[in-house]
């Protein structure tokens, strides 16, 4: 909670204590090779050194494969070429090892932070990797006003003023916003709001806001408001409604009902963010509690987060690639993983001991500043709360696993009804938004088992098609998105054998069936015999990026027409092996379960009214439509607000700005002689010129 100096980088240090150097290059090779992954890794050993550092292995792509540090760089990156001391599942990342990366640093605990950062910017297939959501919000009260703003705050903390939180959802910081304005009566409006005003607003008038804009609180009052609500969220609530009391009091033996039931109300504000705490948190201070749960090979870990001894909220993790790992290990991934995004508390209480402990406790505390302690609690209220968290875990977990069974249920009759070889582990959704061919958008959706990958959503500028032409406009979304996957497809390898993955994305497309390692290669263990289950078919291998990634199945929002279109445009580019799909709303053009499913072939089916595989192609088609109409009006938005000044080269906001003062409409910009041009302030005789010969052209 402390305050934070505007502009302080995440790490001013990290430039000179880091030394990243390449290793070893990157061997070219497609197939999973034991003995080739254990010779890269040899290589590397003999030029490492005994010193704490990070190392990442790299794939034949140069990708990462898996991030981890050291004390000892050189004892611990030897371990690797000991096949037979190690676990099936870093076997099989050795075998795809052709590379290492070497980052050096001063300390095991600079080591351990740094390996956070890279598990975070990397997301490696074998690290355990906490989901990459949003930033957790914060409630920031500023300092660099006279009278300071309460706000929401997401991202880097570089604004002066104190930071209250992690809290939750950006819901529960809502929340509590809109009770501290009741009970403070603190503004929450932007700077220039608050200088332009010259009658209090509507804030005001509803109790809200205390109207500082306007002279109806002097500096003074308003600063002894900001310091009972930095008491309150610092953890003096009773001291703060205990002098609110008093006040009221006072106020009503001064016959001063007004200002009595002011104060009243601000006391049920007080009581209303104290009651709506869901976890008891007194007396805990400031601290963050973990517990972990695991049941049917998965693993779900519940956060508390209190502060001052008040609940800000809690969230369910459910940490990935958590196989034939300790779930301790998990544990103390996830906490540094956690901590990469949110300043550490002063305490942290876990439902078990974690692995190198004190060393966590050691680097968290130089990244917060100030002593961090990671203990078990034993006894009393913080016992009590962890008994609650583990609670928490298990539930959060037993419905995570409820809500799994479920869509691996719906995943496999969605597979059956639409007659797929195996289960769509990634499903493109497709839809186009215009009014009758302006401001047309196109919008691609991505769905996997685990339910939307909002990381992967992309939207198209329909650029080519003209007129209110729907088919056209799919037409050119499907070239767009299919045409490099296709291009990369059709590009012979350097030896002429097969196809590889280009520099630009591409992927390899291997012939069917399961192909056996060639005879030099070791076999790897837990690799052979694995598939989805329903069929084989050839992989294709995952990569980064949209861009480079095949669907297992293409749903298009429309109907004959569309479903045409899209057919005949991925036949042209030789595409034949994607599986297509159209939904149509049917007859009524309604939800009420008439959906029509138009396949390639022109064969139609359609599913029973009450069909939950219905509701789930429902939302998935629901969702791309939401998408692309949001897309459309975002984009009809900025046109409305666009300025015809914006096609001026050189002419960026604040020359804009200056010509639409002086002149009033771009029209008159238009009109103005070179002369009058020149008289406008902050436009140069060059920059005049240039806004005169893009009216005038040719004289």
């Amino acid at each position: 909670m402390a305050r934070t100096p505007a502009g302080t980088p995440h790490d001013p240090r990290g430039k000179e204590r880091f030394n990243e150097e390449r290793a070893t290059s990157t061997v070219a090779g497609a197939q999973p090779d034991l003995a080739a992954g254990v010779e890269a890794i040899r290589e590397t050993v003999r030029t490492l050194k005994p010193k704490p550092g990070v190392y990442r292995m790299l794939d034949a792509r140069g990708e990462v494969l898996y991030v981890g540090k050291a004390r000892s760089l050189k004892a611990r990156v030897a371990n690797y070429t000991q096949v037979k001391n190690l676990t099936n599942r870093l076997q099989r990342m050795v075998g795809q090892t052709r590379g290492m990366e070497i980052v050096t640093t001063n300390s095991e605990a600079e080591a351990l932070l740094l390996e956070a950062q890279f598990i975070k910017r990397f997301r490696p297939p074998f690290n355990v990797l906490l989901r990459d959501d949003k930033s957790f919000p914060f409630i920031l009260l500023r300092a660099d006003h006279a009278f300071p703003r309460i706000q929401k705050h997401r991202g880097a903390r570089r604004a002066k003023g104190n930071y209250y939180g992690p809290f939750a959802s950006a819901g529960s910081v809502n929340k509590t916003i809109n009770a501290l304005q009741k009970l403070f009566l603190l503004r929450s409006c932007s700077d220039s709001f608050f200088a332009n005003r010259d009658r209090p607003c509507l804030l005001y008038q509803i109790k809200r806001c205390s109207a500082p804009c306007t002279g109806r609180i002097d500096e003074a009052g308003y600063a002894e408001l900001v310091g009972e609500a930095k008491d309150f969220l610092g953890g003096k609530s009773s001291a703060v409604q205990g002098k609110i009391e008093q006040q009221m009091a006072k106020a009503a033996e001064a016959l001063d009902f007004e200002t009595a039931a002011i104060l009243r109300d601000r006391l049920r504000a007080a009581t209303f963010i104290q009651g709506s705490q869901a976890v008891n948190a007194a007396g805990v201070g400031d601290a963050d509690v973990f517990a972990l749960a695991a049941k049917g090979g998965q693993i779900g870990v519940q956060a508390f987060f209190i502060r001052g001894g008040q609940n800000w909220g809690h969230k369910a993790f459910f940490p990935k690639n958590t196989g034939e790992i300790d779930k301790d290990d998990v544990l103390a991934d996830v906490l540094l993983q956690f901590y990469e995004e949110v300043p550490p508390p002063r305490t942290i209480l876990t439902d078990r001991a974690l692995p190198e402990q004190e060393l966590i406790a050691e680097a968290l505390a130089a990244e917060a500043g100030h002593p961090v302690a990671i203990s078990i609690p034993q006894r009393g209220d913080r016992r009590r709360l962890m008994e609650q968290a583990s609670r928490n875990a298990t539930e959060a977990l037993e419905r995570r696993l409820a809500e799994t069974g479920t869509k691996a249920t719906l995943n496999r009759a969605l597979a059956e009804f639409l007659e797929l070889e195996e289960l769509p582990q990634r499903i493109e959704l497709y839809d186009n938004s215009h009014i009758q061919g302006t401001k047309a958008v196109g919008a691609m959706v991505v769905a996997t088992p685990e339910g939307f990958d909002k990381g992967q959503y992309r939207k198209f500028n329909i650029k080519t098609a003209a007129g209110n032409d729907d088919f056209a406009m799919m037409r050119e979304v499907m070239q767009r998105r299919f045409r490099k996957l296709a291009e990369d497809e059709s590009s012979p390898s350097p030896d002429g054998e097969g196809d590889h993955p280009q520099d630009g994305g591409g992927v390899t497309s291997p012939p069917a069936g399961n192909t056996p390692p060639p005879p030099a290669a070791v076999p790897l263990p837990g690799t052979a015999g694995e598939d989805s289950g329903v069929g084989p078919k050839p992989a294709r291998p995952p990569s980064r990026g949209h861009e480079a990634i095949w669907p297992d199945l293409v749903l298009i929002d429309g109907g004959k027409g569309q479903m045409s279109a899209v057919r005949d445009t991925l036949a042209e580019m030789g595409i034949d092996d994607v599986p297509l799909v159209a939904i149509a709303k049917g007859p009524d053009h309604g939800r009420e379960g008439r959906e029509v499913f138009h396949f390639p072939d022109g064969r139609e089916k359609t599913l029973p009214v009450n069909s939950p595989l219905l509701f789930h192609l429902q939302r998935l088609r629901d969702e791309v439509h939401r998408y692309a109409i949001g897309a459309h009006r975002a984009k009809r938005s900025r046109a409305i607000t666009a300025s015809p000044l914006d096609e001026i080269p050189g002419i960026g906001p604040s020359r804009k700005r200056a010509l639409l003062l002086h002149f009033g409409t771009a029209g008159k910009v238009r009109a103005a002689a070179l002369a009058d041009l020149t008289r406008v302030p902050g436009i140069s005789a060059a920059v005049a010129r240039q806004v005169y010969d893009f009216y005038h052209a040719g004289g």
